[in-house]
């Protein structure tokens, strides 16, 4: 057994003065963060939510503000639990990253080699779209969010009706966000690995990183004890409301994790590919994943993300513009009562990660941008207040929206048919079935536990919906009358056409 060593009071002092010389040197860009964060929390009326700021490989910043659920105390820290929406989507590049980088596959690989039977509506497009392709949102679809969203659709299921969704635009020439594609590009993982996109990205990234609060399905929060609860603002209220399990395109956005594991991933990225002396990336391939692949179209006096960009690109899994003649590198993330931001800028080794319990909200952004301020050097902005400008100047736009739609409506019309004959069901090739029920002079329109609600009146053959999702809005639905008089066909604004099924036909699937 070695003597024991006795450390003087004096050299113990200059050991403590020491350590805290080192804590407010990493801390002094940070100061008046604190404040900053809780007043802005408090503007934004946001429940909880939790900040980590990494610094040339160190965590300098890493805390928790508010609660985890609106009515119960218990408080959020570094190591609550948010889930992570689309920020999951660079997971998803990586992990095909480190498959390229083993020769696996390559980013210009058509599809259709590793996914037998991926179809898409253009026979063109399905031979000539690659890896690359679905992971900069260039297919030319627009979202389609309905076949998955509060849907019951697997992912099997999900990918083989990808054949029937019309093209937005042409192929290559537009940006247009899909999820589904990001879907189809986790569904390679299996099929070149013969393992699950969930069991590589665990064994593969989150546990070599110590990502140990961090999981790829909102099922395994039942394992969990310091989860936050998602929030949404209804009618200038913010209330509590249930997870939303989106499983059936996981690959898309279905991480679910802490800014202190968030923390590790940012370290990973920012030292390009290594982490404590663990190589799991090469160089190449954190590049390719951080490069311009597709232009992002770009307004920047409406943007809330990006203010005072001059660009916005899109590269695998990352957005990218500049920022004061840097490149920043980020993903936000929202899903029903959760928004995140994930955001770099690499040439200064400084990364941030915002996860926060309510949604919808751009307070994530605002609070990125005041930790890049302070690394910068660069004068202190209000960027809450500012954000907040914006997001009211864009719910006083969808209210005159509202208002405009009202002044068009022509009053005192009448449907053309009584309620019950409205009532059936009406198919989709890509959606499938709605079903129109009435009951008590009421019509019902259901899709999914989202996309459904009563159809109330409003000109003509006309009915207004407003679906039971959170943050889905209203929608108009017509209907179409055929030469006999007959609703045969239903327009359904946000969706498609839907053609009514003859009652005598068996459903398909």
């Amino acid at each position: 057994m070695k003597p024991r060593q006795i450390v003087s009071p004096l050299a113990l002092l200059l050991i403590t003065l020491s350590a805290a010389r080192i804590s407010a040197a990493q801390e002094a860009p940070l100061q008046g963060f604190d404040d900053y964060v809780n007043k802005a929390r408090a503007e934004w009326a946001v429940p909880g939510l939790a900040v980590a700021v990494v610094k040339d490989d160190k965590v300098v910043f890493a805390r928790g503000y508010g609660v985890r659920k609106l009515g119960d105390p218990a408080p959020v820290n570094e190591r609550t639990i948010f889930a992570i929406g689309s920020a999951t989507k660079a997971f998803t590049a990586a992990a095909l990253a480190m498959l390229v980088d083993e020769g696996k596959i390559r980013w210009d690989d058509p599809v259709t080699k590793h996914l037998k039977g991926f179809q898409l509506y253009d026979a063109y497009v399905t031979r000539e779209i690659t890896v690359r392709d679905l992971l900069c949102h260039r297919s030319g679809l627009d979202r389609g969010e309905a076949l998955w969203y509060g849907s019951n659709l697997d992912a099997n299921e999900i990918l083989r009706r990808i054949r029937y969704q019309k093209p937005a635009w042409s192929f290559r020439s537009h940006f247009g966000y899909n999820n589904i594609m990001f879907l189809a590009a986790g569904r390679i993982i299996p099929a070149v690995t013969g393992r699950s996109w969930e069991d590589f990205v665990r064994d593969r990234i989150l546990a070599p990183l110590g990502m140990t609060s961090t999981s790829t399905s909102v099922a395994a929060l039942k394992n969990f004890d310091n989860v936050a609860t998602p929030h949404t603002r209804t009618a200038g209220e913010v209330k509590p409301i249930a997870w939303r399990a989106n499983d059936n395109v996981a690959p898309a956005g279905s991480i679910c994790s802490s800014v202190s594991d968030m923390a590790r991933w940012l370290r990973l990225q920012l030292a390009q590919g290594s982490y404590e002396d663990k190589k799991l990336l090469s160089l190449g391939a954190v590049e390719e994943m951080q490069k311009p692949q597709m232009i992002v179209p770009y307004d920047a006096g409406t943007a809330l993300g990006a203010p005072d960009a001059r660009f916005m690109n899109y590269g695998f899994g990352w957005f990218l513009h500049d920022y004061h003649g840097r490149k920043v590198v980020r993903h936000g993330g929202n899903i029903d009562g959760m928004v995140a931001m994930v955001g770099m800028i690499p040439e200064e080794k400084l990364g941030v990660v915002i996860l926060s319990n309510l949604d919808p909200g751009d307070l994530p952004s605002a609070l990125m941008y005041r930790a890049f301020d302070a690394y910068l050097g660069l004068p202190a902005q209000d960027w809450s207040a500012r954000m907040l400008k914006v997001m009211r100047i864009a719910e006083a736009r969808r209210k005159a929206e509202a208002k405009r739609d009202e002044e068009l409506r022509v009053r005192n019309t009448r449907p053309s048919l009584s309620p019950g004959a409205y009532a059936g069901t009406y198919r989709n090739d890509f959606y499938g079935e709605v079903k129109v029920t009435e009951q008590q002079g009421r019509l019902l329109f259901y899709y999914n536990e989202v996309y459904s609600g009563e159809l109330e009146h409003w000109h003509y053959d006309t009915f207004r919906i407003t679906w039971g999702g959170a943050g889905t809005g209203d929608a108009f639905v017509t209907f179409t009358l055929s030469a006999q008089g007959r609703a045969d066909e239903m327009k359904v604004q946000k969706l498609d056409d839907f053609k009514r099924v003859p009652e005598s036909a068996s459903a398909r699937k």
